[in-house]
């Protein structure tokens, strides 16, 4: 009696370890799986094949690169002619963390509501913050490369701008400069003259204008109130003597004397 030797099947491959288990949603992250049996191994992350996979000669070590995959946990499996198994604890894909590249303009008044543009990636849901305080009007592109927004009041001198997502936070290269504001400008007086008793309602056009206290020959004006944009100015006359008196409107920034002056009648 003849006796035959059979050639047992190929074991199935077993998987000890996939470091890292956690990577980007973009993905192009490299891993290694660390195990037996891994010789003509594919991966799938998800049910989408990995990319670049390599294994050495005794089968015990495959390496690639992750494809992307949606924010979570996902199943790894490992496949190989003899059989699959599942990577216990899978690969959870994370939010990159935001990169700020560029900020647009790099300096601005002190009253705030400057107008800024960040670039970078990876911004979407994305606050930032001056020196701590929120700016304000942000809005970021569909593809999360471009952030808009209006800066919040703040000190002179430079601070640092953060920007932030649940993934993380950047901190933009030279921060922010916050600059005095200009100083005021008058293009017109309405009405030009008025009683002597004071009580005349006058109106300043210009620019800058915001919290300008407006002087006639020294004396202040009252109910002095400007517009939201500092380019209108109203007010009531003091009491003033007969003739020409100069007209000077002051900020924070400087002061300005209205051409013409005012003349009490």
């Amino acid at each position: 009696m003849s006796y035959t030797y059979l050639v047992a099947p190929p074991s199935g491959p077993t998987v000890t370890a996939l470091v890292p288990n956690s990577g980007s949603t973009a993905g192009g992250t490299a891993f290694a799986i660390i195990g037996t049996n891994l010789t003509g191994a594919t991966v799938t992350f998800n049910g989408v094949p990995a990319t670049g996979v390599s294994i050495n000669a005794m089968g015990t070590v495959l390496t690639g690169t992750t494809p992307p995959g949606p924010v979570g946990n996902v199943p790894v499996v490992v496949t190989t002619p003899a059989g699959s198994t599942i990577v216990a604890g899978g690969f959870t894909y994370t939010s990159p963390p935001p990169t700020a590249l560029s900020l647009s303009p790099s300096s601005g008044s002190t009253a705030g509501g400057t107008a800024f543009v960040i670039t970078g990636s990876n911004l979407s849901g994305a606050v930032v913050t001056f020196n701590g305080v929120a700016a304000t009007g942000v809005s970021v592109n569909a593809s999360g490369t471009a952030l808009v927004g209006f800066t919040p009041a703040g000190a002179l001198g430079n601070v640092p701008v953060v920007v932030t997502t649940p993934a993380g936070s950047a901190t933009v290269a030279g921060g922010y400069t916050y600059t005095a504001p200009p100083p005021p400008v008058v293009t017109s007086l309405s009405p030009s003259s008025g009683s002597t008793a004071g009580g005349t309602a006058f109106v300043i056009t210009g620019s800058n204008l915001s919290g300008a206290v407006v002087t006639f020959n020294g004396v202040a004006a009252t109910g002095v109130s400007v517009n939201a944009s500092g380019t209108a100015l109203v007010g009531f006359t003091p009491a003033g003597a007969l003739g020409n008196v100069p007209v000077v409107v002051t900020t924070l920034s400087g002061s300005t004397t209205v051409v013409g002056g005012y003349t009490y009648v």
